[in-house]
């Protein structure tokens, strides 16, 4: 009898389950927060819950697989550590386009004479004497390297020998951009080796913090990691490409959905602690987004789950309007570690600094906001940001942690690069002080909200009356704003609105007034036309009125809580590789190889060559993801011309997909 374990860890729990492969049902269940500073704590507190809870040994697991909202989060909350690009062959005006500005943030760019053309032939020699001292100064001061070439998809030689180099000279990972993506669009692949590099630190942290505990444990079965497509790869790649686990916990959400209810057609919707994330299912199966992921404003080339991600939790943080009179509150994007949370570990202080605010009838700017250490490689700093990160060694009172106004910015950076963590009011907050959650402090949220309260609206009144109604009030914002997400996402599906934007139809004026049932000299009336299924361990919380503002029928399955971790079991290993043929002059054919170019008369010999290349590679690829059984799958796509009646070959793509079970542990 084989048992399988699914982990899934969050911003803020990490889940586990065991299912019984063979009776194909869950049989254990449990939660743990998640411990950033040393993750495989509360990895370790839910396995081995989970195990106990089951009642089976260790080693009778044959398969464990991990699914994670880190990356995605990291990426909304414009995480990351610091990295270089090493840009070939593209000039300083290229930096403009994709937004790679945007997502380097500052962090060291190199410029280098390099990279190929549109057929694979080398534009300009590279010039690796002039990349080798740039790196020698940047080696201490970053956590890895990008490297993306004009054309690389093309000839991914100039990369190779770049990331080579870089390896010699500084040890650091480094993401080559045709690794990731065989699409051309130089600076949209740099911009997703960017973001894979950024998160290599934080990915290969979380496996082996995995890997720590299930071997401390006597867990033999190997490690499986999802894909943002919801497909699986063994633990040894995702380090290599950390990227492809953005929108993984969301893919294995979906997966875990369908698994539970058995529902066709629905709209799925996760809250966790930092985003809610909603897809379509249609037809038992979501939709493979063809633009690629889309995640805290970046559009990446990572094929994933049409998936839209908004920075809405539990534990988003609440912001006060202060905006005209009336003033109002707005959620997110950032999570923020809940002070009924932080009171936990740390209740001396956290009580203390709240009485003390609250004995003054004087609101300050900083009341019921503390700064958490979190560690990691603190290099390019600036010296203010340096000053502030060594003032916090422990949890301790923003206001204490700034000496002046202009170090705000310099915590926020330090925010930005995962040092530090903020601690401050969240709806999880909220519903602990109106009752509905009872895990963590609830005396020090009703604290926190009673400072909150106390601050003034546009008019200098106060912005509520005590802490039950600004809880009210916040949850309310938590509804609505879901509302607005699953509506955007329903627009977007729903093919009569084509081209029209998602985010105006859903906040109109028409469909308020349709939801609310209008009865006037106009009479409107509008619903969701699919069921809802709400997943997340405060979906039952939240939820329910949700589904009420929306007239729709709202799924809550029985193991919503841990829908990621059991969605991270029952998924398939899929490998999918792509090449093209050129036809550079005719009669002359260039199949681009994953080792190189080859030139073949025709153009059948050239698609043949290559889909046998392209089969063995996604084999290969398939078995070290940690595959058996495999189903091959190749697709042919010719473009053709007619010119004077004849057909003339212009260009060929072909791609091969390999699919199977993960394997598992016998015996």
């Amino acid at each position: 009898m084989a048992y399988f374990l699914g982990v899934d860890t969050g911003g803020t729990y990490t889940d586990a389950v065991i299912v019984d492969e063979a009776a194909d049902k869950v049989i254990a269940k449990a939660k743990s927060l998640t411990t950033r500073q040393d993750l495989a704590l509360g990895i370790g507190r839910a396995v081995d819950a989970a195990i106990e809870g089951a009642g089976i040994a260790a080693r009778d697991v044959a398969l464990v697989s991990l699914s994670t909202t880190l990356a995605t989060n990291a990426l909304v909350e414009g995480q990351g550590g610091r990295v270089a690009l090493v840009f070939i062959g593209f000039d300083a005006g290229d930096l403009e386009r994709g937004g790679l500005v945007e997502a380097l943030k500052g962090d060291p760019v190199i410029l280098l004479d390099g990279g190929h053309t549109h057929a694979g032939t080398e534009a300009a020699s590279l010039d690796i004497a002039g990349l080798e001292p740039q790196l020698l100064e940047l080696r201490d001061s970053v956590m890895g390297f990008a490297v993306a070439a004009r054309f690389a998809t093309r000839n991914p030689a100039h990369e190779v020998a770049a990331r080579d180099a870089i390896r010699c000279v500084t040890g650091r990972p480094v993401t080559c951009s045709h690794e990731l993506s065989a699409n051309l669009n130089g600076p949209k692949r740099a911009l997703t080796a960017v973001l894979n590099a950024r998160l290599i630190g934080m990915i290969d942290r979380l496996v082996t913090a995995c890997e720590r505990h299930l071997d401390q444990v006597g867990i033999a079965a190997p490690l499986m990691v999802v894909r943002g497509d919801g497909a699986l790869i063994s633990a040894a790649m995702v380090r290599e490409r950390p990227i492809e686990t953005i929108l993984s916990g969301p893919a294995a959400s979906i997966v875990g959905a369908r698994w539970l209810t058995g529902a066709p057609d629905a709209l799925v919707s996760d809250i966790g602690g930092t985003t809610t994330d909603v897809a379509l299912l249609r037809g038992g199966l979501p939709e493979i987004d063809p633009a690629g992921a889309r995640v805290g404003g970046f559009r990446t080339m990572v094929e994933a789950v049409a998936m839209r991600t908004t920075g809405l939790g539990g534990d988003s943080e609440v912001h006060l309007k202060t905006e005209g009179l009336l003033g109002g509150l707005r959620l997110g994007p950032r999570r923020l570690m809940p002070v009924s949370l932080l009171a936990v570990d740390y209740g001396e202080i956290v009580h203390a600094t709240l009485d003390r605010a609250l004995s003054t009838e004087t609101a300050g700017e900083f009341d019921g906001r503390f700064v958490v250490p979190i560690g990691g490689n603190a290099g390019g700093l600036n010296a203010r940001e340096a000053t502030v990160l060594a003032r916090i060694t422990q949890a301790m009172p923003m206001a204490a942690a700034l000496t002046s106004r202009i170090e705000v910015a310099a915590l926020e950076r330090l925010v930005a690069r995962g040092l530090v963590m903020i601690s401050g009011v969240t709806p999880s907050d909220a519903s602990h002080v109106m009752g509905r959650l009872d895990s963590w402090d609830q005396s020090a949220a009703q604290k926190a909200l009673t400072l909150l309260a106390r601050r003034r609206n546009g008019a200098g009144e106060r912005f509520a009356t005590g802490p039950e109604p600004l809880a009210q009030a916040i949850i309310d914002q938590l509804t609505a704003q879901t509302v607005d997400c699953l509506l955007e996402a329903a627009f977007d599906e729903d093919a009569a609105f084509d081209g029209q934007p998602s985010e105006v139809l859903a906040r109109h004026p028409l469909m308020t007034a349709a939801l609310k049932n209008h009865r006037g000299v106009v009479e409107l009336s509008a619903r969701l036309g699919v069921p809802v299924i709400g997943l997340g361990a405060s979906a039952p919380s939240y939820y329910g009125a949700v589904g009420a503002a929306l007239g729709c029928e709202m799924i809550l399955p029985e193991h919503a809580g841990v829908a990621n971790a059991i969605g991270a079991v029952v998924g398939q290993v899929s490998q999918k590789v792509t090449g093209i043929v050129t036809s550079p002059a005719e009669g002359r054919y260039v199949a681009h190889m994953p080792e190189g170019l080859a030139t073949f008369a025709t153009p059948t010999e050239a698609l043949d060559a290559l889909e046998a290349a392209l089969r063995a590679e996604a084999e290969s690829r398939a078995r070290a993801a940690g595959a058996e059984d495999l189903h091959i799958t190749p697709h042919r796509d010719l473009r053709e011309v007619d010119i004077e009646g004849r057909k003339m070959f212009v260009e060929a793509s072909v791609s091969v997909t390999a699919a199977g079970r993960p394997r598992v542990a016998h015996g």
